[in-house]
């Protein structure tokens, strides 16, 4: 366990990996990983006050405004108290992370930069089993048979959201509304660019790079 606290954000786009390079430096380094979308479906399922408050706008197909997801991630990092933490999936706006920046002083902004056209290629060989969200990709991780699922033989499906002229579109979209956060970050000299078309290939370098920022924490160097 490090005696002194990590605090960091995870940026990237859709399907560019963060999930799994999340889940990865949570099991190395023991961070609290942190997502406000997760805290927000939590608090929606849970009927809370700031779930109702939140589900007006889910259902009204707009953006939880700033103001919540700010007390969401507030109220959220109050419970992380004594332990190194990892946002991911905040912050959206440039106000989301001025705001987080009078409150906490970050470590690092781990930024995964994975090409398009590779996330595209990647989402499109992406097949699901509806009944168990069950995944597969063709090139790596294959239904034993062609479109059915391993387990149950039912029928995969693509999802519609993960065809390519739609996942393109995400993408761009994802661009323009981070690029005021990651502008924000780069002027306080934050961010950590890492690059690849890989999981396997971006892990080490974020293994690496953490190792050495965490050991950099402890000896006072940050």
């Amino acid at each position: 366990m490090m005696s002194k606290l990590f605090r960091a954000v995870i940026l990237g786009a859709p399907a560019s990996g963060k999930g799994t390079i999340s889940k990865r430096i949570v099991d190395k380094f023991g961070f609290d990983h942190i997502s406000p979308g997760d805290i927000l479906r939590m608090n929606v399922k849970n009927n809370t006050k700031l779930g109702k408050e939140a589900k007006v706008y889910i259902d009204q197909g707009k953006l939880v405004p700033d103001d919540l997801i700010i007390k969401c991630v507030t109220s959220r990092l109050q419970e992380s108290h004594g332990k190194s933490w990892m946002l991911d999936g905040f912050p959206r706006t440039r106000v989301q992370a001025e705001r987080l920046a009078k409150m906490h002083a970050l470590d690092a902004v781990i930024n995964l930069e994975v090409p398009h056209e590779v996330i595209i290629d990647r989402v499109k060989g992406r097949w699901l089993h509806l009944p168990s969200g069950r995944v597969y990709n063709i090139g790596f991780n294959e239904p034993k048979v062609p479109g059915k699922d391993d387990i149950t033989g039912e029928e995969l499906v693509q999802r519609d959201d993960d065809k390519p002229e739609i996942v393109a579109q995400r993408l761009q979209v994802y661009e323009e509304m981070m690029k005021p956060v990651l502008d924000f970050y780069y002027e306080n000299n934050l961010v950590t660019n890492f690059k690849g078309k890989t999981t396997a290939e971006i892990w080490p370098k974020v293994e690496q790079f953490l190792v050495e920022r965490t050991k950099a924490l402890m000896a006072g160097r940050l």
